[in-house]
């Protein structure tokens, strides 16, 4: 392999991927969107570092990633933030950090939230699968989850330095998260005792959570109707309800379709959000209002 720079990993954490923007317009052939669970913290680590917001970078779940460069590196960590050593110096995430040629970037874990985001000046430049560089744990497109040992080309800076030094932004919540839902295409299926008690108890989310999904316990969500439901297409934040009456919360590499009613779903500008929740931490629903065009109505 020739690479005028890379990253040689030289531990991989509890979970690190390579992750950009995902895959669009595919779901008809049964492959989702997958991408970074946290979208706006991958944007901001591309930003950071000069790359357009849709490049690679690396999705580190609970830190512990150790990394060599090989070449000198510029480097910025967002999402969950965690302590960035650089050798023996340690920096800021949300930050842009010089990394020498030879230098080894380690990861501690993050104070809050799950998932903090790598971009290096460049981009991660493993070979697209159907358009994107991301790594789909469950239809197992992309590359395979880092390894000890494994070496990451660097691409080509596309553009320029924007001159930041350190962006503001919030760390993920560490207590109770309330996200905001609407009603769900099944949300009749279930009684308004259920309903009711989606958005008046709480959820703790489970050790049986992933990148697909959220394993919830909490107040039983009992149905209306008992009859089978033939499988239907799936959405990023879906609350999909088995017959165990626990919700599951579907995130990137969620399935494109499902056999099992959707009571809920989240609104999209909270789902970044949700994937930051960690296990022991609970989730409170807040239903908002919902408006649909009139198919009726002329155009403007």
């Amino acid at each position: 392999m020739s690479m005028s720079s890379w990253l040689e990993v030289v531990n991989p954490g509890p979970l690190t991927t390579v992750q950009d923007l995902g895959r669009s317009g595919l779901g008809a052939l049964g492959v989702g969107h997958s991408g970074a669970a946290d979208a706006p913290s991958l944007r901001l680590a591309n930003r950071l570092v000069g790359n357009s917001e849709s490049a690679a970078a690396l999705e580190v779940t609970l830190g512990g990633l150790e990394v060599l460069a090989r070449g000198d590196l510029i480097v910025a960590l967002t999402g969950a933030p965690c302590p960035i050593s650089v050798d023996a110096r340690t920096h800021w995430a949300n930050g842009v950090v010089r990394v020498p040629d030879g230098a080894r970037v380690s990861l501690g874990r993050p104070l809050t939230g799950l998932r903090s985001y790598l971009a290096v000046r460049g981009g991660i430049d493993v070979p697209e699968q159907l358009g994107s560089r991301s790594t789909d744990t469950l239809a197992a497109l992309g590359p395979s989850p880092l390894a000890s040992g494994d070496p990451l080309p660097i691409g080509r800076p596309a553009g320029d330095l924007p001159g930041v030094d350190l962006a503001p932004v919030a760390a993920p919540e560490a207590g109770d998260v309330r996200l905001r839902i609407v009603d769900g295409p099944r949300a009749d299926w279930f009684t308004g005792v259920a309903r009711d008690a989606l958005v008046s108890g709480a959820y703790e989310v489970t050790s049986d959570s992933n990148r697909i999904g959220m394993r919830l316990v909490g107040p039983l969500l009992d149905r209306e109707r008992d009859d089978e439901l033939p499988s239907e297409g799936m959405v990023c934040g879906a609350l999909q309800v088995p017959p165990s009456g626990q919700p599951t919360l579907f995130l990137a590499d969620h399935p494109v379709t499902g056999g099992y009613p959707v009571i809920a779903v989240v609104l999209p500008a909270d789902v970044p959000r949700a994937a930051q929740v960690r296990p022991g931490q609970r989730i409170t629903f807040d239903r908002v209002p919902q408006s649909f065009p009139d198919p009726g109505a002329p155009d403007d």
